[in-house]
């Protein structure tokens, strides 16, 4: 055979109707040919009954699949052998009620998350506009729908004039022919949790990764958990610094409340809603961390968030709606939004990651973060320097040839190289100089 066993191409000695699984699996990839009459090495075992299973084979996989691909008789080393060549389907193919994908040369069964994916790919239908059969208008929250009136007047001004519920859920695209769909639930749900009980928001103090003070809980609907969540951070988690304009004071929280409040918005309503992880937020000494299941599309590299991108949301309806209600825009900005707030509060730029299908925001607290300082492009040395100055105060030459094994003249090498960075301030003068970190954070 000029061909051999691949992505695309497969040998079956005899037709069973397990070969069913591989006629799905192509349909399900890119397409693929089906060999019957060869063992794994491509060589013809000699087919029996050819003509029987020219008619029975088409049928079969008709009847139990839905699709006809090509069934014709082809010739191998003086052999006669049964080539099915199978295209790619726009619609997703099972056999016995499971779904199938060709990878490398098998073919594997879609569980979960990996079905999911493969079923709103091929379907178009996201988790968020499938229809909640469960669901029931008397559960929905009017509280949270009057509010969202309110916010939504300035994109759909009629929608103040709307009194029935039902017109303006349907202007939402929430209903499909009267039933409800699951986004309304997660948007204006009374307890989303009786249906979705891992749709909450967790916040935990960490002192490190295993050792945690406190957590607390957010449950309700998408709106109560937003609101919940930041007036828990503010009160519970951080602190605020006061500071003076004139005669006006204003609280500032040690990280920028609109930073937080956008990035809390885009865990809410692109997170993964198929798996049954929680949205999670970390505080620790210094940095903190928003987390939720769900990777993002390959049209949005994690590289691309801090500059401008496509805006390709997870869950179309919810991002709607928040759109709607004035709390998001639809370009794509809000990842630039939450580096350009850190940066006009004096603080690191966060940092965006994506490993495991799951999304990571990291704040910092200050710029003297092991992070950020490799960013700077700094030796160990120095970083280890600096991070003594941020929880001793300060470092003489002395102590930094005695932290770091420098001779005198590195030590003030180093030092210099600090203080011309920025990082580092000299105070006082002969044997009392001594560093300490700048306090303009420029």
């Amino acid at each position: 055979m000029t061909n051999k066993e691949s992505q695309r191409v497969e040998y079956k000695q005899n037709w069973r109707d397990d070969c069913l699984k591989v006629v799905s699996a192509f349909a399900n990839s890119g397409g693929g040919v089906l060999l019957i009459g060869l063992d794994d090495q491509g060589t013809p075992t000699g087919l029996k009954n050819i003509k029987k299973l020219l008619e029975d084979i088409p049928n079969t996989i008709r009847n139990k699949l839905g699709i006809l691909p090509s069934v014709e008789l082809n010739r191998e080393n003086k052999e006669e052998i049964i080539k099915i060549t199978v295209p790619p389907s726009s619609v997703p193919i099972s056999y016995n009620g499971k779904y199938y994908l060709r990878r490398g040369s098998t073919a594997q069964e879609l569980h979960g998350k990996d079905l999911a994916d493969f079923l709103i790919k091929k379907t178009g239908v996201t988790w968020d506009d499938a229809v909640e059969d469960r669901g029931d208008w008397e559960l929905l929250d009017k509280s949270t729908i009057e509010d969202f009136k309110r916010y939504a007047v300035d994109r759909i001004p009629s929608i103040v004039r709307e009194t029935d519920l039902i017109p303006i859920l349907q202007k939402l695209n929430l209903t499909d022919n009267q039933h409800l769909k699951r986004a309304v639930f997660l948007l204006f749900g009374k307890d989303p949790q009786w249906f979705y009980s891992h749709a909450v928001v967790k916040i935990g103090r960490f002192l490190t990764d295993t050792d945690i003070q406190t957590t607390d809980i957010v449950k309700g609907n998408l709106f109560q958990q937003l609101e919940s969540s930041l007036e828990i951070l503010r009160t519970k988690y951080l602190q605020s610094k006061i500071k003076f304009e004139g005669i006006h004071r204003r609280d500032i929280l040690e990280y920028p409340y609109e930073a937080l409040r956008e990035a809390i918005i885009n865990a809410l309503i692109h997170r993964d809603y198929w798996g049954f992880s929680q949205i999670q937020i970390r505080i620790y000494p210094d940095k903190l961390i928003i987390m939720n299941a769900g990777s993002l599309p390959p049209e949005v590299p994690v590289e691309s968030l801090k500059s401008t991108h496509i805006s390709k949301p997870r869950n179309k309806l919810l991002a709607e709606v928040f759109y709607y209600a004035g709390f998001i825009e639809a370009w794509g900005r809000g990842t630039i939004k939450i580096v350009e707030k850190c940066v006009e509060q004096g603080l690191p730029e966060p940092d965006f990651k994506e490993e495991h299908g799951v999304m990571t925001v990291i704040f910092y607290k200050d710029k003297w973060n092991k992070e950020n300082l490799k960013k700077m492009e700094l030796n160990e040395r120095q970083i280890k320097a600096i991070l003594f100055v941020k929880e001793k105060g300060e470092i003489t030459n002395s102590g930094y040839r005695e932290l770091t094994g420098l001779s005198d003249e590195g030590a003030r090498i180093d030092l210099n190289h600090l203080v011309h960075l920025k990082i580092f301030e000299k105070a006082g003068r002969g044997r009392s100089v001594h560093y300490v970190l700048n306090k303009s954070g420029d």
